[in-house]
């Protein structure tokens, strides 16, 4: 299991323990776990995210942690948050960010999730430019996350 993997269970676990938050000191879960805590920041920077349906909110200083808060969404909501944070182009893994999102919350299937996969992968709009291939698999993702709001 990759380290990021490690603290994200142990951080989701804590959450779980806390009835949807919990209060992370990362110089004390860094050690527990015999990392630095920049890796402790970024995973809770990458993985507990609005797009996650996760808030944090820090505190500086001696005491300091940072809390992470689990905001439970409706399906609309939560596929509405994707629609309108979505710009204009989307990275390739951005939009496997999205998919894994949306079968988390199980909005979608892994099987559904591993043909969006398919649609929107870099193999498939090899055709097109990056920038061309990012433009267009924004647009794919905001027909599929339209057509699951229905």
């Amino acid at each position: 299991m990759l380290l990021s993997e490690h603290i994200a269970r142990l951080i989701e676990e804590m959450i779980e323990a806390g009835d949807g938050t919990t209060d992370v000191r990362r110089n004390d879960l860094a050690q527990r776990i015999g990392c630095v805590p920049s890796q402790v920041s970024y995973v809770i920077s990458s993985r507990f995210t609005p797009e996650r349906g996760y808030i944090t909110e820090s505190r500086r200083g001696g005491g300091g942690y940072i809390r992470i808060i689990r905001v439970p969404m409706t399906k609309n909501e939560y596929l509405a948050h994707f629609f309108n944070n979505m710009g204009s182009s989307l990275s390739e893994d951005d939009a496997r960010a999205c998919i894994k999102g949306l079968m988390e919350s199980a909005i979608i299937t892994e099987r559904e999730a591993l043909i969006i996969t398919a649609a929107v992968s870099s193999s498939a709009l090899d055709r097109l430019d990056r920038r061309s291939g990012n433009i267009l698999r924004a647009d794919i993702m905001r027909h599929i996350i339209m057509t699951l709001m229905r």
